[in-house]
């Protein structure tokens, strides 16, 4: 696996890395502990992937991971930014520039076009619109939606949307890519092929969490970690002897 070094080189620090990390929701007879004291290191190549049952906190540690939300204690460090300790502008500028986040619930921009929502992180980036449009395209097209790309979200059914909403997680230099049941509105062979993009930039150097509850999908990962009641229950490695899964394969 990717987080493992020799004796010789020096320890790789992980992309983000999460240290007793607790988030509590509400107070007295509402409290709702949606984590405890979760620890978790995600190191460059590599994919990870938390499964657990609903209302196990799995959402709620990726809107922590990716600056979203503020936990109650503990830190989210980022790249080597303490997003706890960091400004609003620091975390908003950390989030547009080197973290992708896939939504469970699309979050497209209405009155965009496909095209303009995948290219609008990069264009708020400072990249030139036909620049940015360019990279858009390309993505749109390694999801096969090159023709969909002037249409709007409400031109488009959710699977269409969904993989819109994956394009605009990983254009550009995304060093961290969080992705919360991206394959949730897809068919088995439209999902195998989102999670062989997110397999192929995660073997590019970035570090990748994906939040699902289908093992198939998880097969992908080089870790499974498994979250009940908030906290971190089990953690699976892949064995590096155990192939990867390829599209269209049947698990």
């Amino acid at each position: 696996m990717s987080s493992q070094n020799t004796s010789s080189a020096p320890p790789t620090p992980p992309v983000l890395l999460l240290e007793a990390l607790t988030r509590v929701h509400g107070s007295g007879a509402t409290e709702v502990h949606a984590l405890r004291g979760v620890d978790l290191a995600v190191y460059p190549g590599e994919l990870v992937a938390v499964m657990g049952p609903s209302g196990s906190g799995k959402s709620s540690l990726l809107t922590l991971a990716g600056g979203l939300d503020v936990p109650t204690s503990g830190r989210v460090v980022v790249e080597g930014t303490d997003l706890t300790a960091a400004s609003r502008k620091q975390v908003a500028a950390l989030r547009r520039r080197g973290i992708g986040y896939v939504f469970q619930d699309y979050n497209l921009i209405p009155a965009l076009t496909a095209a303009e929502n995948v290219a609008l992180p990069r264009e708020l980036d400072g990249v030139g619109r036909r620049p940015a449009r360019r990279e858009a395209l390309a993505l749109l097209a390694e999801m096969g939606l090159d023709r969909l790309a002037d249409r709007f979200p409400d031109e488009m059914s959710g699977g269409q949307q969904q993989r819109v909403a994956v394009a605009r997680a990983l254009v550009g230099d995304r060093r961290l890519v969080l992705a919360d049941e991206p394959t949730g509105a897809l068919d088995s062979e439209t999902g195998e092929g989102v999670l062989a993009l997110l397999r192929n930039r995660c073997d590019a150097g970035a570090a990748c969490v994906l939040v699902t509850h289908e093992s198939r999908f998880a097969a992908w990962a080089d870790r499974v970690v498994l979250v009940r009641d908030g906290a971190v229950v089990d953690i699976t490695v892949r064995s590096s002897a155990e192939p990867l899964p390829t599209v269209g394969t049947a698990r």
